[in-house]
């Protein structure tokens, strides 16, 4: 049996980063991978999501400007976009993997990692043990159970799908049914989505999801709520799906986006004595699970922590310190997240949800859609602000096409806690420019 000083279980985002971090200085490595090297994020995720989402962005941009000075509004060729997309990233996997059997001291198999004891795993017929393993297996698409289920789509289908469907039925009321739901209508699909509650979005603020819906609603996209699939079945070529309320929908395409889950049942943990349910692994506040030596990181963990790709390397990143043992006891501590949702616009978030504000704080609400800068654009975003009894900006909600970045833009001053006073002091912003809109948050 072979011996390691450690063993990582997945390639994506964190693994690299820990595969990377620890290569040389003599270690020996093993970087096991079952499936696309690279993880979700470049290969089937954020990324090529992102880049189909450049495309939607700048045509949907135009509409807001017919009759304002546009002629007509820019079309989305998805044929020729997706063939693009797949040109740029259909060889990422190859690649990761050339760059990490490049690494030194990192040998890479192929296969699903499955515990066969504490510190030992096997890989098909070879069997490995490692002094350190970090399990890094990260999550995929929920697939609800429900007759005709077989039939419907995930994610990773719809970011590889080479024919609009003329119609598209989407379950589910969370980011990646928002951000899909974007995608394909903008493209010229009829959009509906059903919704089990009676809201999307329920970790962000209630007002801009309000705002966001109405306004992917007004482009023709179909939001149905207290709704979810009892039966689906092929009928004439298309498909019904049959609703809990006893409602039938004609459509010719159905995802399933109601969540994603942690990849563990193949990792035979019970073997290792770790503790995981349905929701992940139990991991303790060093990110060590419940028997010593065996991490886990990522989308994998059983945490209230965003599931992102950026909290996935902060984790690896603290790892490598408690490996290097810069500060070995040191908690593994989240800062301030920012997120969003890639709709149009996007909705992004940080901090103190407003709906969530407290005694001490108070909400300010920011309409901007009367100044010159989005004007001319025929924009309104919207943000509304969380202040504390000291003037600081401590949680922000922002609404509008550039919501993401504006929201990166004062993520400073809620991370290091600064006021309104003491950002004014330091600093003058380019104008006119979004940037010093966003500002104005903190004047």
């Amino acid at each position: 049996m072979e011996l390691y000083d450690y063993i990582l279980l997945g390639t994506g985002p964190a693994g690299y980063k820990l595969a990377k971090g620890l290569a040389g200085d003599n270690h020996r490595i093993l970087a096991v991978e079952p499936n696309l090297f690279g993880g979700t994020c470049p290969n089937v995720g954020c990324e090529p999501k992102i880049f189909l989402e450049g495309a939607v962005r700048a045509a949907l941009a135009t509409t807001n400007l017919v009759g304002k000075g546009i002629d007509q509004a820019a079309t989305v060729d998805w044929a020729t976009l997706m063939k693009t997309k797949k040109a740029r990233f259909d060889s990422w996997p190859s690649e990761t993997k050339a760059i990490y059997e490049q690494l030194p001291g990192v040998t890479v198999k192929v296969g699903a990692g499955r515990f066969t004891g504490p510190h030992t795993i096997a890989v098909g017929d070879e069997e490995f043990a490692g002094d350190q393993i970090v399990i890094a297996t990260g999550a995929r698409p929920h697939r609800l159970d429900f007759p005709g289920s077989e039939l419907t789509h995930d994610s990773t289908d719809v970011l590889s799908l080479d024919q609009l469907p003329a119609t598209t039925t989407i379950i589910g009321g969370g980011y990646v049914a928002m951000e899909l739901a974007t995608l394909l209508a903008a493209a010229g699909s009829q959009v509906t989505l059903l919704i089990r509650g009676d809201r999307v979005l329920k970790n962000f603020a209630r007002e801009n999801v309000r705002r966001l819906v109405k306004e992917m609603t007004g482009r023709g996209i179909r939001f149905v709520f207290n709704t979810s699939p009892a039966e689906l079945k092929p009928q004439d070529g298309r498909l019904t799906l049959i609703t809990n309320n006893g409602n039938a929908l004609t459509t010719d395409y159905v995802i399933d986006a109601t969540g994603r889950i942690p990849n563990v049942e193949a990792l035979n943990l019970a073997a290792a004595g770790i503790e995981y349910d349905r929701h992940g692994i139990a991991v303790d506040e060093n990110l060590q699970t419940s028997f010593a030596g065996v991490y886990a990181v990522g989308d994998v963990v059983n945490r209230p922590w965003p599931k992102l790709t950026p909290v996935a390397e902060r984790q690896a990143d603290y790892l490598l310190t408690r490996f290097g043992h810069d500060d070995p006891t040191a908690p593994f501590n989240l800062p301030v997240v920012a997120s969003a949702v890639f709709s149009y616009p996007t909705l992004a978030q940080a901090g103190v949800n407003p709906d969530e504000a407290t005694a001490g704080q108070h909400v300010e609400e920011f309409d901007w859609g009367g100044s010159s800068l989005y004007a001319g654009q025929n924009e309104h975003p919207h943000y509304i602000c969380v202040y504390d009894n000291q003037d600081r900006l401590v949680g922000i909600s922002a609404l509008g096409a550039g919501a993401a970045d504006d929201v990166n833009a004062v993520l400073p001053a809620i991370g290091l806690g600064l006021s309104r006073a003491q950002w004014q002091a330091a600093m003058i912003e380019a104008y006119p420019t979004t940037g010093d809109k966003v500002a104005a948050l903190l004047k």
